[in-house]
């Protein structure tokens, strides 16, 4: 998949671009559904499958203040979105100049820079200044703009809408289970390994510690069985969420014991995914009871993967 960061004329090195409109964040089973349509034109078509997004959200220049968390990382929705199979990926910064495009401007740039044979959104898609463009807009323009358009439906799960709103709700309550039920995958965190305290080496569980970022949603502190994707690879693994009480650390962050490896990964970016909750965190009274704890939670891991 190639990564685009600025919008180029891409009809000279792409056939018939096929793009898919949206911010996905998470990449939901409702995103994926938009994606995997534009896809499946596009080789209908001998086209090109595009992904047009930003690589901020919106909100971040229009109301910083209503800015959500979001619930993934810019990397992880890449890695996502070539595995489903998309060739090209526009993403662009949204700045105050591009939100005061209209919807005809916005529409007008795809014409110039992009010319799709084909745009596809979801249903609550809107583009251009104070949100005025929408999929309504969108359908009826979309033939004096020199390409066609389809409005995905929204995808429901227990008669529910499938949304970003709903799942960061779900990651914040701790309902893990229904958050990767909606997101089609397990909730993951992207991040890179920075040096920690190294008590769990002494522990004999040494750990790969993330900084949990203020925009980005996670989930309450415990401890959970994971996977975790290092250099390509996948380990089982656990995690534990939280601000290490037992030795009063200060700021809240994400530490991993990775299962049966052993590499120095300081400075790389991994890949944690939330399989299940193994319990609340808690204060242990000595580091000798962490480590029965740890041993337990161990245990427990292996058991739930298999291993």
């Amino acid at each position: 998949m190639e990564i685009i960061k600025r919008i180029v004329g891409l009809t000279k090195k792409y056939p018939q671009p096929v793009v898919a409109l949206g911010m996905f964040d998470g990449v939901h089973l409702g995103h994926a559904g938009v994606i995997r349509h534009a896809i499946d034109i596009a080789r209908q078509i001998d086209g090109t499958a595009c992904v047009f997004t930003f690589s901020n959200h919106p909100l971040t220049v229009i109301a910083p203040e209503d800015a959500p968390l979001m619930i993934g990382s810019k990397n992880l929705r890449r890695e996502i979105f070539s595995d489903m199979g998309v060739d090209v990926l526009i993403e662009i910064p949204f700045t105050k100049d591009f939100s005061r495009k209209s919807p005809e401007e916005f529409l007008e740039l795809l014409q110039e820079k992009i010319s799709p044979a084909y745009v596809v959104t979801g249903p609550n898609y809107t583009f251009g200044r104070f949100g005025r463009g929408n999929g309504r807009l969108l359908l009826r323009e979309a033939e004096n703009f020199g390409f066609k358009a389809e409005v995905c439906q929204a995808f429901t799960v227990d008669r529910k809408i499938v949304s970003s709103t709903r799942i960061r709700a779900l990651i914040a309550a701790g309902d893990l289970d229904s958050a990767n039920q909606l997101l089609g995958r397990n909730f993951t965190y992207a991040g890179e390994v920075v040096n920690g305290d190294r008590r769990g080496r002494k522990l004999g569980f040494p750990t790969a510690n993330i900084e949990i970022s203020d925009q980005r949603a996670m989930l309450p502190n415990g401890a959970y069985v994971v996977r975790v994707k290092v250099r390509g690879e996948f380990f089982n693994g656990i995690a534990n969420v939280g601000d290490n009480p037992t030795f009063k650390v200060a700021r809240r962050r994400l530490e991993v014991f990775i299962d049966e490896f052993s590499a120095n990964i300081y400075g790389e970016e991994i890949f944690v995914s939330f399989v299940g909750k193994l319990r609340d965190e808690k204060k242990f009274s000595s580091a000798e009871e962490l480590k029965a704890q740890l041993n337990e939670d161990l245990r427990v891991m292996r058991n739930v993967t298999g291993d």
